[in-house]
Order: structure tokens, then C-alpha cells, then sequence
């Protein structure tokens, strides 16, 4: 195939099986959050550029990694490299600060990031997310985190862990920038490229650095600089955490590298992958809402959640829900009476499948087991008297049947 021709670099083809399974993630992720009272709302995959610019101009997202296009109303555009953000802005411009607080929503879908690819981090990459609206309480972090850590649990990863910190608020964390940027300026002449252009425009972000690991070490706790407030905050939301049978640890270098989180920030990881590997992670963004005209003071807490990451950790033991994939072959001269059954089937709730292909019996036989557990046998002396026959391909068991009790029998071996 001709270069052309081919899929956008960073981009990914999802095939079955794995399509499969992160269909069935998404289902896990959505019924999940529904227990939580978390319902799906879905927005544009793309949005005016300036929702996103509120994310904050200092962030990769911003500067260098936006899919920006004007179309030709002249209009500018960005294919949204985020959840968060499209959420604000379809809570504010909904009127859902109207609706009894607090508001709980969850999304699931694509996302688009010209970032450089490498293993696991696509261009385009799907994400699953939940957000709540109007609690300012610690009691909504931890809300949140449990569902997190719900989702992660029923796809499979018992006991996630959870690292957790607050990077503080309006109130304290100007003093304790000050002293962050004082440090850092003293080592600047041994800092990356990178840092050395964060001490002036998002000095937080030198914390999450992965090179300067050495200096950071050394550098000012934030937890001594915050507020009242912000240590109360911290301590009921991790003793409410505690109180729910999960285990957390405080990261004095976890910070988000999206500018609008203040207070809580956490990531959710699993013991097979390191203590510092992070699944994904959200925070506290209580001031989103209102850069993007929202009411003063809305406060907001939530996560987003990258799917494929997610199945790259549990692929291996990931099980694809079984279900009675019923294929309905034939004899010769029966194709028309096959067709009809599998639709039957289908109108009753089986998944079913004939052949399309008019081949013999023992070559249907051999495609089922490529594609089925149970087979459907139509014609012949059967057929005449109201029966088909029926096998289960994994043990070999078959039988007759009328096929009037066909889906009774069917329904009860899945059970």
C-alpha cells in the first residue's frame, strides 16, 4: 500500500479482539459511574480554540500539541485534547449550575494530541472521564477517587494505589511559588532545557520533571506552606479515603501539568506496574468553570482516564464476556430457511450468524469453531418434522430439537 494510503502517524487501527475489549471497558467504565450516579454526557470532538486555551498557555497541550484548524466561516477550531475543559464548557453553557448541586457527569470518547508517538501515547487515543459540580467538600475528592478506583477494579486490578497531594490555593500557593522559583534559581545553570524555561512559566511543573530528579529532592515541601483550609482539606480527604479500606500516600512531587488544578491533584496506579506508575490521574479545578463565564466560585473535581493504557495493563488476563454466539449452518438446498433462523435467533436476543458462501456442511462446521460455541444445524429429515440440530463445539454435546424450544435451550446453556 502506498505511504498515502496508509493511517496518520501516531494513529492506531483498533481490531478485533482488542476492539472488543475496550468496548467492554467502556461499558464497565459508564455502568460503573452510573452506580455512582455519574450520567454520560457526550460533546463536539472539537470546540473553539479559546476552550482550551483556559486550560492554561504554559501546557504542552497549548503550545505545541493543539489539532487547530479554521474552517471556512473563518472560525478557529482545536480537535479537543482534553475532557475537562469541554465538560466546563457544556456545564456552563447548558445553565447546569441551575440543576440541584451537586452535578455528576461522566464521558467517554476520543481525544486528539500532536504529540511526539511513542509506546502507548497515540495522537488519537480514547479516554473515559467523570466529573462533579458543585461541592467544594473534601467528601466529593474522595467520591471521585473511589469511582476511579471502581473502574479499575472491575476491569481486573485489585487494590489500585492512590497518591495523592494538594498543590494549594489562591491563599498559599503564590508564597510557596515564590520559594519554589528561589530554589530553583539558585541550580538553574544545572537544570534541563525544559526547566529552565518552567522556572518562569509554570514553576510547579519542575517538580514533575524526570531528569532534575536529583535537585527537586531537595526542594521546598509544599505542605509546609499551606493554608488552613487547604490542611484541612487534605487530612479529611484522606482519612475519608482510609475510612473506605483503600490505602494512600502522600507525593510531595505530584503535581498535573494542566494549569487550572488547585488542592487536590491524584494519580491512580496498581503494585504491578512500580510504586511511581501512574494509570491516570485528576484533581480539584474549582476555578474552570468560571474562566469560561460560568458563576463565581464553581467548584469541580474529576479525572480522565486513557483507555488503552488502562487494557495494555490488564490485556493479558482481560477475558472478553462470553456470549452464546450461535451459528446456523445447513444442508444443501437449505441456505433460505438458514437465513431466516439465524434472524430469528437475532430478533430474540442470540447472537447469531449463518453462511454466506453456500459451502458444505464440513467446511461450515470448520468456520463455526473459528467463530462460534454453539452450532445450529439446518435440513434434512429434521427440518421436515420441525427439529434442527444443535452442538456445543467446546465439549462436543449434541442433540435434537424442536425449534420451537431452541431458544429455551439455548438461553438456559448460557446461564
Amino acid at each position: 500500500m502506498r505511504a498515502e494510503f496508509q493511517r496518520p502517524r501516531g494513529t492506531q487501527d483498533i481490531l478485533p479482539p482488542t476492539s472488543q475489549k475496550m468496548e467492554q471497558i467502556r461499558r464497565i467504565a459508564v455502568d460503573t459511574a452510573q452506580r455512582f450516579g455519574y450520567l454520560l454526557v457526550e460533546t463536539p470532538v472539537f470546540e473553539q480554540t479559546p476552550v482550551f486555551m483556559r486550560v492554561g498557555e504554559s501546557t504542552d497541550i497549548v503550545q505545541h500539541e493543539r489539532y487547530s484548524f479554521t474552517d471556512t466561516g473563518g472560525v478557529d477550531l482545536t480537535l479537543r485534547p482534553e475532557g475537562t475543559a469541554a465538560i466546563a464548557r457544556a456545564y456552563v453553557e447548558n445553565g447546569m449550575f441551575n440543576q440541584p448541586q451537586p452535578v455528576r457527569l461522566c464521558y467517554y470518547g476520543p481525544m486528539f494530541r500532536r504529540e511526539r508517538p511513542q509506546a502507548l501515547r497515540y495522537r488519537q487515543h480514547t479516554q473515559f472521564g467523570a466529573e462533579l459540580y458543585g461541592s467544594v467538600q473534601p467528601e466529593a475528592d474522595a467520591e471521585v477517587i473511589l469511582l476511579a478506583c471502581a473502574v479499575v477494579e472491575k476491569v481486573g486490578l485489585p487494590d489500585p494505589v492512590i497518591r495523592v497531594n494538594s498543590i494549594g490555593c489562591s491563599k498559599c500557593r503564590p508564597r510557596y511559588r515564590e520559594a519554589l522559583i528561589g530554589y530553583y534559581q539558585e541550580q538553574r545553570s544545572q537544570l534541563c532545557p525544559d526547566c529552565q524555561t518552567r522556572i518562569n512559566t509554570n514553576p510547579l511543573r519542575l517538580l514533575d520533571c524526570k531528569i532534575d530528579i536529583a535537585i527537586r529532592e531537595q526542594a521546598p515541601d509544599i505542605k509546609e506552606f499551606w493554608c488552613e483550609d487547604c490542611s484541612a482539606h487534605y487530612s479529611q480527604l484522606t482519612e475519608l479515603l482510609v475510612l473506605s479500606g483503600r490505602q494512600v500516600s502522600r507525593d510531595p512531587f505530584l503535581v498535573r501539568g494542566l494549569d487550572y488544578y488547585n488542592r487536590t491533584v491524584f494519580e491512580i496506579g496498581h503494585p504491578s506496574m512500580g510504586s511511581q506508575a501512574a494509570l491516570f490521574g485528576g484533581g480539584r479545578y474549582d476555578g474552570l468553570a468560571t474562566a469560561l463565564d460560568g458563576p463565581e466560585s464553581t467548584p469541580a473535581v474529576g479525572f480522565g482516564m486513557g483507555i488503552e493504557r488502562l487494557l495494555s495493563v490488564v490485556e493479558k488476563n482481560f477475558e472478553i464476556l462470553p456470549l452464546t454466539r450461535v451459528y446456523v449452518a445447513h444442508l444443501p438446498g437449505f441456505e433460505g430457511p438458514s437465513l431466516v433462523l439465524a434472524e430469528q435467533l437475532r430478533r430474540e436476543g442470540f447472537p447469531a450468524e449463518s453462511d454466506l458462501l453456500r459451502r458444505s456442511l464440513k467446511a461450515q462446521l470448520r468456520d463455526a469453531g473459528r467463530r462460534s460455541g454453539v452450532v445450529v444445524i439446518v435440513g434434512g429429515q429434521e427440518w421436515e418434522q420441525g427439529e434442527v440440530g444443535v452442538k456445543w463445539l467446546e465439549n462436543g454435546v449434541q442433540m435434537t430439537v424442536k425449534r420451537e424450544e431452541l431458544s429455551d435451550l439455548l438461553r438456559r446453556q448460557s446461564e
